[in-house]
């Protein structure tokens, strides 16, 4: 349920986005506070440290489709361009078993779950209409634990914690509606299993995932 919710949501923002602009009091590129919707590719894989060498059959990654919100402001001083963002994302992605032999990624069987991103970007506008930026923040992210055969989700997951930093651009359509694409590479260190119910949460442990994403965003500024 709760993955159909942000996907209609999502989808309300892109058909809504050029009525509200409409609606709304002209913008300024790049300038201000804006909402937008946000899809592209996800994929995590084994770092360093977490392999599973032993099985060279094994895959050490899990990609899918990510879809999500997220919602800024931007201060500009000239052509420079600076502010705070935040966002929350799902994934589609996850272990996987290939005729009974399973195919993991050096931390279990699991699924993604949420991630959540604060962080902030710096951008220079070369046009009126067209800014380059780069980001950086902190991000935290939920997988799910799943049984044997990857058929039932257990009552525990893995609470990750790690940084992020990014690049892209951003296109202003109208002053009030954009549409932007960019990479951004996430690193999480940190983990701990969270049970639910009355059980605590687990010890924090050592942790080392390297998530790559390519995302389109469309948004709207007021």
């Amino acid at each position: 349920m709760k993955k159909i919710l942000v996907s209609l949501a999502a989808g309300g923002v892109i058909a809504a986005a050029p009525a509200m602009a409409q609606d709304v009091a002209p913008a300024e590129p790049f300038k201000g506070f804006h909402v937008e919707a946000l899809a592209g590719y996800d994929v995590t894989k084994a770092g360093s440290s977490v392999d599973d060498d032993a099985n060279v059959d094994n895959d050490q990654s899990i990609d899918g489709l990510l879809y999500g919100v997220g919602a800024g402001y931007d201060f500009k001083f000239g052509k420079l361009v600076a502010g705070p963002e935040a966002e929350v994302t799902w994934s589609t992605a996850k272990t996987e078993f290939d005729n009974g032999d399973f195919e993991g990624f050096g931390v279990g069987n699991v699924k993604t779950n949420r991630d959540l991103y604060l962080g902030a970007r710096v951008g220079y506008a070369f046009t009126p209409k067209t800014m380059v930026y780069a980001k950086g923040g902190y991000t935290n992210a939920k997988f799910d634990v799943r049984n044997g055969n990857g058929t039932v989700e257990m009552n525990d997951d893995i609470d990750a914690d790690g940084w992020r930093i990014g690049a892209g651009v951003e296109q202003a359509i109208s002053n009030n509606v954009f549409a932007k694409l960019e990479y951004r590479y996430s690193n999480y260190e940190k983990g701990e299993l969270d049970y639910t119910g009355d059980i605590p949460d687990g010890q924090r442990f050592d942790l080392d995932l390297d998530r790559h994403q390519v995302v389109a965003g469309v948004g709207v500024r007021f």
